[in-house]
């Protein structure tokens, strides 16, 4: 497959009541720069019986991303934080040395009716000298994130830097996330404009990269440098994750992530015994994995 590395197709993984596509980590890549974490959520019609309702959960060493397409989640965590987010706007959590959360359909969406919940949720890993830092939060709406286009493609720079432009969520590292949107073919350059490795998840439509024909519901993993002739097939949407990889290997379980076993080990500890920082206004509580 020439300069393709490798396609990466999404699993389907159970969240509770709703049904994920897993991207990585995978077995063969455990992370694309310092992603460590893709879900691709839906698109899942939602209502009257059938809402989300992610409990509240802890993480460290990490900052998390949400990024909607269709549909709204209220998000609401241990700083106290309540939080709506709508298509096209970033959420970004950073967990540092610990913080808990809920992701919920809000109230105003529990009306009856149906409609779609379509996004992605995202972990980035913390540079080792970051992973203990007082945990944050930071949205930002969709018309503060630097957006430009070329013919008939639209691009939106959601994190990072990329294509001479930098976006305002304070990341901690090189990385880039880039939503492209095209009508007709596009030939898509990514060499100049971004770093490190690159993963071309497709959303929509397909791509034809290195002589392959990829469709949606697929991750093409390569590095910036190595990546050969990428045309988008007319009407496709992509999202473009990657960046600087770390030095050092980080380890994951459950909602933790960090480059020291031992810390993950004491969060385990401290989410089982409850003396991990919690929400006040929540009391819902996801135990433990066995």
């Amino acid at each position: 497959m020439s300069n393709i590395g490798l396609i990466i197709e999404e699993r389907a993984r159970d969240i509770g009541d709703f049904l994920v596509g897993r991207l990585i980590p995978f077995r063969k890549k455990r992370m694309i720069g310092p992603f460590i974490f893709i879900d691709h959520m839906g698109p899942a019609a939602l209502g009257p019986e059938q809402y989300m309702d992610v409990d509240q959960h802890p993480h460290i060493g990490l900052a998390t991303l949400t990024f909607m397409l269709e549909g709204e989640i209220i998000h609401e965590d241990s700083l106290g934080t309540q939080q709506l987010i709508k298509p096209g706007s970033v959420n970004w959590m950073v967990a540092g040395k610990g913080v808990s959360h809920t992701e919920r359909t809000p109230e105003n969406l529990r009306k009856g009716t149906v409609f779609t919940a379509h996004g992605y949720q995202i972990w980035v890993a913390l540079p080792k000298e970051l992973e203990d830092c007082e945990p944050e939060f930071h949205h930002f709406d969709a018309n503060e994130l630097p957006s430009w286009t070329d013919g008939a493609t639209t691009f939106t720079l959601v994190a990072g830097k990329g294509y001479g432009k930098e976006s305002p969520v304070p990341v901690h590292s090189e990385l880039f996330m880039v939503e492209i949107k095209n009508k007709a073919s596009y030939n898509l350059n990514t060499k100049d404009h971004l770093k490190g490795e690159i993963g071309i998840c497709i959303v929509a439509g397909g791509i034809e990269a290195c002589g392959e024909n990829v469709g949606k519901g697929n991750i093409v993993v390569a590095k910036v440098e190595d990546t050969c002739k990428t045309v988008l097939q007319p009407n496709s949407h992509i999202i473009l994750f990657g960046g600087i990889p770390f030095p050092e290997e980080r380890h994951i379980y459950w909602n933790f992530v960090s480059s020291s076993k031992e810390k993950i080990e004491k969060a385990k500890a401290e989410w089982a015994a409850k003396t991990f920082p919690l929400m006040k206004n929540d009391n819902s509580y996801i135990a433990l994995p066995k």
